[in-house]
């Protein structure tokens, strides 16, 4: 019988981070080059970034990616 594996969802912090800079979610959108409507998707958690995006917006806000987006283990 095989293992389960762990439910993996991907967590942020984007909305926190938004914040303490006072930046609205279209000022954010542009400086990473998204749509507002991406922005609100990904702090909603209803969007994962890709790769690159998630890079941007680690860049943008001068931090590791660690530090805005996690991995949160759920047991199925």
């Amino acid at each position: 019988m095989a293992k389960e594996r762990p439910q993996l969802t991907i967590v942020n912090r984007l909305h926190v981070l938004r914040a303490e800079r006072r930046l609205t979610q279209e000022q954010l959108a542009r400086e990473v080059g998204v749509t507002r409507a991406t922005v609100v998707a990904i702090e909603g958690g209803g969007y994962n970034p890709s790769l690159e995006l998630a890079f941007r917006i680690a860049r943008f806000f001068e931090t590791d990616i660690n530090a805005i987006f996690s991995i949160k283990e759920e047991q199925q």
